[in-house]
């Protein structure tokens, strides 16, 4: 299978369905036809102390979502586990550096799976010792929290992250997508935006609002007028 190529806006929001409600993921999805992604947070209690939702879910979701699920493994075997979120539909998959045997054989796999290759880093994990894996990848991820919750504050102490990674890059990444994960409201994504990161997961600041729908609206907003405050 040939990687997808989805279309890049300047912006992209991807509502976490950790926040939404278990018992109607179908309807939850269906709710926010703004967004660009479905992100869902897999966890197994091993590498984060949480544990969440597996396979057989997403790939149910695959089949009732209208938008590409994106994927974030939060698991302590991604290199055994990953592929198969990639081969039953994930339009992205997403796993942590730190739980990686073989990153560069992972990436490769699940882009020959057909999905986008992501890798994740947590906030005290530097991105420098990284940087010749950009080419293999298509999108990394900084957690703005610490991995295994929803609802945490956002640590302010990854900004200079973000830009040293969007820095890098320009250098060498090429199209890479810098997604921010951790904390995302209307009082943190413009920092983030303005740091470079082009690619914003939000769990309660949208599924916990009235209109989920519409919060993916004002924060997509808000994000675009940082960057072209940038331009």
């Amino acid at each position: 299978m040939i990687c997808q190529t989805l279309p890049m806006s300047s912006v992209q929001i991807s509502p976490s369905i950790l926040s939404a409600d278990f018992a109607r993921l179908a309807d939850e999805v269906g709710a926010v036809p703004s967004a660009d992604w479905i992100h869902v947070d897999v966890m197994d209690n091993h590498f984060v102390p949480n544990l969440t939702l597996g396979l057989p879910v997403v790939e149910a979701l695959v089949k009732a979502s209208p938008r590409p699920l994106d994927c974030h493994l939060m698991i302590a075997d991604p290199d055994r586990w990953a592929p198969g979120y990639a081969e039953v539909g994930a339009g992205s998959v997403t796993f942590h550096v730190e739980a990686a045997r073989a990153p560069i054989r992972l990436a490769r796999s699940l882009r020959s799976a057909g999905a986008r290759a992501g890798m994740a880093l947590k906030p005290a994990t530097p991105i420098e010792p990284y940087e010749d894996l950009l080419g293999e990848l298509d999108m990394v991820l900084l957690m703005t929290v610490e991995p295994g919750f929803g609802g945490q504050k956002f640590l302010d102490v990854v900004l200079p992250k973000i830009r040293r990674t969007r820095q890098m890059i320009n250098r060498h990444g090429g199209s890479v997508w810098l997604q921010i994960d951790g904390g995302v409201a209307a009082d943190t994504i413009e920092r983030c935006a303005e740091a470079g990161a082009d690619v914003f997961v939000a769990g309660s600041a949208v599924y916990g609002a009235e209109d989920p729908d519409r919060a993916i609206q004002a924060l997509r907003a808000q994000a675009e007028a940082a960057g072209a405050r940038l331009a």
